[in-house]
C-alpha cells in the first residue's frame, strides 16, 4: 500500500479520494456515509483509493450528514441503598460490569461504533436523560436492576434506541437479553440435593432486583416441601461473608449454601472456612456468574454460568439493527444458563 499526500504536501482530501478512484466527489461521500446506492464494484474502487492515499474521513462532517455519533451509552443504573456511598467502586470493581463493558464493546467495533460508559445513580438521573437527549449518541444500552428504578422509562420517553439488560420491571414495550434466573437456581438446587446435602440454604441478593427475586424462587420451587434458609445480602464480598456469619449463626447445620452471586460466594466461603468448617466437605457453596471472582475462590467455585459477554454482544447488536431500523419491532432474547463444576461443590 502506498501513501499519497494531497495536494501541495496536504493531508488528503476527498477530492484525491476521488481523483485516484476516478469517481465523483458525491461518489466517494456516498461510500464513506455508507449509502446503499452504490455499486459494490464502486464501492470497492473507492475503499481501495481511500487505503492508498491515506485519507481520514471528517467524523464531524460525517455527522452532519448521517445524523449520527456513531456512538452509544453503557448506561448502568444503581439503586440508592441506605449507609451505601461505594457506587463507583462497585461500578469498576464487580466483575459483571466489566464483562458486560467487554461484550458490548466487541460487538460495536466491527460497526465502527463506540461505547460510552455512563454510571448513574438517582442523584444524576436528570443530567444522564439531558446527556442523552442532546443527541450525543445514537441509542442505549442500558442496565438497570432495581424494579422501581425510574430513569428506564425517562429513557424510552425520549425515543432514543434502547435495549434493556434484563426482563423489563413492568409492561414496556423494549428489547431485551436476559438469562433464565429461575433455571439457573433450579440447577444448583438439583446439583446439591445429588451431593446429598440434607439442609440447603440461599444467600439472596437485594429482593427489589428482579433477578434477584426469580433466583431464590427458583431455589425454593425446586426444594419444595423443605425448609430453605435463605439470607439477603447487597451482591458485595463483604455482604456475602456478613450473610454467611448469620445464616451459620441460626442455622449451624446447614450444609449446602446456594449464593447469587459470584462476588457474594467468595465472602460467603470465607465464613464458612473461619468457622473451621471444610469446603465442600462440611458444607458445598454454589455461586452464580461464572465470573473471574469464581476462579479466585479458594477453592475454586462451582458456579452456574450466565455467558454475560455474549448476553452484552447480543444487546449491541439488537441496537445496531434498532438504531439501523427505528420502526423495528422489539425483541426479547432469553440465554440458558449451565452448571460449572469446580472443586466447591
Amino acid at each position: 500500500m502506498i501513501s499519497r499526500p494531497g495536494r501541495g504536501g496536504q493531508q488528503p482530501t476527498m477530492d484525491d479520494v476521488a481523483a485516484t478512484a476516478g469517481v465523483s466527489r458525491a461518489t466517494v461521500s456516498r461510500v464513506i456515509n455508507g449509502a446503499a446506492s452504490v455499486a459494490p464494484e464502486i464501492r470497492a474502487a473507492v475503499q481501495r483509493a481511500i487505503a492508498e492515499t491515506g485519507y481520514v474521513p471528517n467524523v464531524a462532517a460525517r455527522s452532519l450528514v448521517t445524523r449520527r455519533s456513531n456512538s452509544v451509552a453503557l448506561v448502568i443504573s444503581e439503586p440508592d441503598r441506605p449507609d451505601d456511598h461505594s457506587f463507583l467502586n462497585r461500578i469498576f470493581t464487580d466483575p459483571y460490569f466489566g464483562r458486560i463493558t467487554a461484550g458490548a464493546t466487541g460487538a460495536l467495533r466491527p460497526h465502527d461504533v463506540h461505547l460510552v460508559v455512563v454510571p448513574t445513580d438517582s442523584a444524576d438521573h436528570h443530567q444522564v436523560i439531558r446527556y442523552l437527549g442532546q443527541g450525543h449518541v445514537d441509542g442505549v444500552l442500558l442496565i438497570s436492576s432495581n424494579e422501581h428504578d425510574p430513569l428506564p422509562r425517562q429513557v424510552y420517553a425520549l425515543g432514543i434506541p434502547a435495549v434493556q439488560s434484563s426482563r423489563p420491571a413492568g409492561p414496556v414495550s423494549v428489547s431485551f437479553v436476559d438469562v433464565d434466573q429461575r433455571l439457573g437456581a433450579r440447577l444448583a438446587a438439583e446439583h446439591l440435593l445429588a451431593r446429598g446435602c440434607a439442609k440447603p440454604a440461599t444467600i439472596a441478593g437485594p429482593q427489589d432486583i428482579p433477578a434477584s427475586a426469580e433466583r431464590l424462587e427458583g431455589f425454593r420451587a425446586a426444594l419444595a416441601g423443605r425448609d430453605v434458609p435463605a439470607v439477603i445480602a447487597d451482591f458485595t464480598r463483604a455482604g456475602g461473608e456478613a450473610a454467611a456469619h448469620r445464616l451459620l449463626d441460626e442455622h449451624p447445620d446447614v450444609d449446602g449454601l446456594f449464593v447469587a452471586s459470584d462476588l457474594m460466594a467468595e465472602g460467603a466461603l470465607r465464613a464458612v472456612q473461619d468457622r473451621g468448617r471444610r469446603v465442600p466437605g462440611d458444607v458445598a457453596v454454589i455461586g452464580f456468574d461464572d465470573s473471574s471472582a469464581a476462579l479466585e475462590c479458594r477453592p475454586p467455585l462451582t458456579t452456574v454460568r450466565q455467558p454475560v459477554e455474549e448476553m452484552a454482544a447480543e444487546m449491541a447488536q439488537l441496537l445496531i439493527a434498532q438504531i439501523d431500523e427505528p420502526d423495528r419491532l422489539p425483541r426479547s432474547v432469553i440465554f440458558q444458563p449451565s452448571l460449572v463444576l469446580r472443586e466447591s461443590a
